[in-house]
């Protein structure tokens, strides 16, 4: 059941990062497309929110490697 649980971990987390990124990037495109001129503004806020999803995805993936190590020494 820990591997299934680590599988399903990554996986999950990758689906969801994958959408907020494609959510964030269409949001910012279309506020960059109706305010030209605040494009500057809209392009930081966007990096800033993608560097937190990815945040999210490595320390699951972390997550799931430390409990991949419990799963091969049986503790």
């Amino acid at each position: 059941m820990l591997g299934l649980g680590i599988g399903l971990a990554v996986g999950l987390a990758a689906m969801g990062v994958g959408i907020g990124q494609g959510i964030t990037g269409n949001g910012a495109m279309h506020g960059m497309a109706r305010q030209p001129e605040a494009s500057g503004r809209i392009q930081t806020g966007m990096l800033i929110a993608l560097a937190f999803m990815e945040l999210v995805f490595l320390l699951s993936f972390v997550t799931a490697l430390i409990l991949q190590g419990k799963l091969t020494t049986g503790a």
